[in-house]
């Protein structure tokens, strides 16, 4: 009841935010916000993604002819693969795990209850290698149950999961369990996802995306210490970790980002590894693209309300940068829309001279400042990215169109999201749904 109580009282704090700036200062202050946050966070960003790379990238030898890590003991590696509905995806993906050139691992699919072919695909394929095993759930249970359920039939300390739709290269395993035996008090390392869904503006926009936006957080938050969601496609866990926080919650929506903030929580590290590769189904139309981006902001809503009464302890200092970040986030979506509120009202009623919003599109030198941080920040990530993926530069064209779909949607879906976690009651099971997954690949 505190959790909500503290809750209510940061919404109501961020939705008065834009109006009480208006009050003590001008409609200025507030558009100067709203406009200069993502300013700052792409200059933080590729600040961070270059000290990143010159600290860790840039020593890595890369090429068809570099061996994977040698890995200390040559201890098992366990692959865990949930799947729910994804017999179309299932043999692709599969048999990718399978081609891993680390030679000590097993592969166990979990079909969570899927009521499509999945389950006599993943059997085939266990009569075809013998080297994987299939566990068949009843019922739909989600997918922090499916993963649960893997991790106790793994006979490894050291578990890679993957989505079912998700292809490996094939040394991805030995490079994300590598820092896993170098340093113990690492729980987790995650991937670098790429997408193979690429036939729409929408799946374009994507790769650009991952590539210069999610990339560059990712090793930016990795330099300050904390890393606000592993990726829950491609992922390595070490088991004592995951044993010591209970495993994965099956009543957040999003697992992947309730995973990290546990394990970060009880003080264990989490590590990006770039070369830990991975292929990925991403939605390719705007409805599934809402979907996917609604529920990812309200995974992120969810751990906010679980956490925020432990945040404030001394104990958790180093989770402060993520906590203040997604709280100017949140603040800047409501900012916004407050901004475009006052704009319209402004045009129908006379507004106090402080609360008037004479316009809604940047300032010409404001606006000039956010196409060069923009370009700037393609360009950095092209020359960091270029070593992973062949052709990345005729993708990341295509990321022009970034400010309008990524922005927009982190507005509207932090609109939607975040009072609807404020204000339910009590959370339910998590259980999945058949995503989207694209219409055409590579």
């Amino acid at each position: 009841m505190i959790d909500r109580i503290l809750a209510f009282l940061m919404l109501c704090l961020v939705l008065g935010l834009p109006f009480g700036a208006a009050t003590l200062f001008t409609g200025t202050v507030i558009l100067n916000f709203v406009f200069f946050w993502p300013l700052f966070m792409s200059a933080l960003w590729i600040t961070g993604g270059i000290y990143f790379w010159f600290h860790q990238e840039r020593h890595w030898q890369w090429g068809e002819e570099v061996l994977p890590p040698e890995l200390e003991g040559n201890p098992m590696i366990s692959i865990l693969i949930p799947c729910f509905n994804e017999g179309v995806n299932a043999r692709e993906t599969i048999e990718a795990a399978l081609a891993q050139r680390y030679e000590n691992f097993e592969v166990i699919a979990i079909n969570d209850g899927s009521f499509d072919n999945t389950a006599e695909v993943l059997d085939q394929l266990a009569c075809e290698y013998p080297t994987l095993r299939v566990i068949h759930l009843a019922e739909n249970q989600g997918k922090a149950v499916a993963l649960k359920t893997g991790a106790a039939a793994a006979r490894s300390d050291f578990l890679v999961c993957i989505d079912g739709d998700a292809l490996l290269e094939r040394d991805t395993a030995a490079y994300l369990v590598e820092p896993l035996l170098r340093y113990p008090r690492v729980g987790a390392v995650t991937g670098n996802p790429r997408i193979r869904t690429r036939s729409t503006l929408v799946g374009r926009v994507q790769v650009g995306e991952f590539s210069s936006i999610i990339g560059l957080i990712k090793r930016t938050q990795r330099v300050y210490g904390q890393i606000f969601t592993v990726s829950g496609v491609i992922t390595a866990f070490r088991r004592r970790a995951l044993s010591e926080v209970g495993y994965w919650s099956p009543d957040m929506i999003t697992e992947d980002i309730d995973i990290s903030w546990k394990l970060q929580l009880k003080h264990w590290a989490i590590f990006y590894e770039p070369r830990a590769l991975c292929w990925i189904l991403m939605p390719e139309t705007m409805k599934g693209l809402w979907k996917q981006r609604l529920r990812w902001a309200q995974g992120g809503a969810e751990v906010f309300l679980v956490n925020i009464r432990r945040l404030w302890s001394w104990e958790y200092r180093r989770m402060w940068p993520l906590f203040i970040e997604f709280c100017c986030s949140t603040t800047w979506a409501f900012a916004y829309a407050m901004s475009i509120v006052l704009f319209l009202l402004g045009m129908v009623v006379p507004l106090p001279p402080n609360l008037t919003i004479q316009q809604l599109m940047p300032p010409e030198f404001t606006g000039l400042m956010l196409g060069v941080m923009c370009l700037i920040q393609f360009f950095v990530s092209l020359m960091i990215e270029r070593r992973y993926e062949k052709g990345i530069a005729g993708s990341l064209f295509w990321i022009i169109w970034f400010p309008v779909i990524y922005w927009m949607l982190s507005l509207f879906t932090t609109l939607v999201a975040f009072p609807k976690v404020m204000l339910k009651r009590q959370r339910a099971r998590a259980r999945w749904v058949s995503p989207d997954r694209g219409i055409g690949r590579m």
